[in-house]
């Protein structure tokens, strides 16, 4: 503890900014953010308990623009379909700051026993299913709410403006439909007026609650989906040799794409996982079918390896079909990029954290193969995204439910860390900013 508290010291000194937790906005963030916290919660849960899927996210919209219009900001909606933006203009000149909270919800079903559970079910890809904020990103957009209500009440004396960006469909549109931060980036989100830098909090089940972690530089991976067809021929189970069987092709290319990963890629410089979660192929027991279908996702933290490892993919396919005479369709989509903070504004920025959270509460961290589009804004404009804890106290990360299932569960009794962070992230970017525009050479480094 004492070793982490004195590399904190050490930030501090060296980015020019010490923690001064008696200066007036810092003492009023404080005291605003600890008074709005019931609201936060409020805010919360019942968008937990009114969850909407990606792209439909009608009344979640509907609710956070009515908050940002009764504080007086400038609110559009509609936004990459169902995105709202508002935007505060501050009393004094200065930059124009970003952040960032994404609205939307799961198809799982809740297993957690609390008053506020999810019931909702929605249509998805045809069928309907059980929806669940299993990601926490209602946690996200309240304490964004909650920011912006802070933010509002301190117009006159902000430097500069603020945009608040409220981006659906995070975990991916549906179907072949165009949304989340790729289609608010090609909406002009990022514009008019023009960001200077755009900041992200994402809660963390596995994190406790209280705490912030983020990383300088690579953080989180880029996410690619691919789909690999395989044709081969048809023929009866009990003939085998009269047919080219893609099942066991399938196999072979489920077990080569792991050599990728164990065998042809440096995961000393970065990570890299590449995951088969559907296999597809066959009607009946006895026919050995004429195609199957693979799907999976690569995960990458560099982007000549992303690069490599796409080649490796096609090549490993194609060469293990030629050998038993089937032919092979590679698909790769890219998702997400890598998020990628920059060094600069990490370094400035990291005692807004601890004054936040305080100096035992913040620590640096390891990168993350999980995903966020929150990257497609980071190619717009110096990008900083971090953690906020949400695991109950006396719980280990071990037993926490995990993203994305349905045993999910956030403590939200300190909502308000992220809603300070938020708000100081603001108004000590504007401080810090005439240093950011000189030092930074606009490069990602490690």
């Amino acid at each position: 503890m004492i070793v982490r508290t004195l590399k904190l010291l050490l930030i501090l000194v060296g980015s020019g900014t010490l923690v001064k937790a008696q200066s007036p906005m810092a003492a009023a963030i404080e005291a605003k953010a600890k008074a709005v916290l019931p609201k936060v919660i409020e805010w919360r849960r019942h968008i937990h308990q009114n969850p909407e899927l990606g792209n439909r996210e009608f009344k979640t919209m509907e609710y956070i623009a009515a908050h940002l219009r009764s504080l007086g900001i400038e609110v559009k909606t509609g936004v990459a379909k169902t995105g709202v933006v508002g935007l505060l203009k501050g009393g004094k000149p200065g930059p124009v700051v970003a952040l960032r909270a994404d609205m939307d919800a799961l198809p799982v079903l809740e297993r957690v026993d609390v008053p506020y559970k999810s019931t909702v079910t929605a249509e998805y890809l045809g069928q309907t299913v059980p929806v669940m904020h299993a990601c926490g990103h209602d946690t996200h957009v309240a304490m964004l709410m909650g920011a912006a209500e802070v933010l509002a009440g301190m117009k006159k004396d902000l430097a500069g403006s603020v945009k608040f960006i409220f981006q659906p469909a995070e975990e991916g549109p549906p179907g072949d439909e165009e949304g989340g931060a790729p289609l608010m980036v090609k909406e002009g989100v990022m514009d008019n007026p023009k960001v200077d830098a755009v900041f992200g909090i994402h809660i963390s089940s596995q994190l406790e609650v209280g705490n912030i972690k983020y990383k300088a530089g690579p953080f989180m991976a880029s996410s690619d989906w691919f789909t690999i067809k395989i044709k081969g021929k048809q023929a009866h189970g009990s003939a085998p040799w009269g047919s080219i069987d893609p099942i066991v092709v399938g196999t072979q290319i489920v077990n080569g794409l792991q050599t990728i990963v164990s065998r042809q890629e440096n995961i000393v410089k970065a990570p890299v996982v590449i995951t088969v979660g559907k296999f597809h192929s066959g009607v009946r027991s006895n026919i050995i079918p004429e195609e199957a279908v693979l799907e999976g996702t690569i995960r990458t933290l560099d982007a000549e390896m992303q690069k490599d490892v796409h080649q490796r993919i096609r090549t490993t396919a194609q060469k293990i079909a030629e050998a038993s005479g089937a032919t092979v369709e590679v698909v790769i989509d890219t998702k997400t990029l890598v998020t990628f903070n920059d060094s600069t504004l990490t370094e400035l920025m990291v005692p807004s954290l601890v004054r936040s959270a305080g100096a035992d509460k913040v620590a640096s961290q390891g990168w993350t193969t999980g995903a966020e589009d929150f990257s497609f804004f980071g190619e717009k404009a110096p990008a900083f995204f971090f953690n906020v804890g949400g695991m109950p106290k006396g719980t280990t990360s071990a037993k926490a439910g995990g993203h994305h299932t349905p045993d999910f569960f956030i403590d939200d009794s300190q909502l308000d860390v992220g809603v300070k962070a938020f708000c100081n992230l603001v108004v000590d970017f504007a401080q810090q900013y005439p240093k950011m525009a000189k030092t930074n050479t606009g490069k990602k480094a490690f």
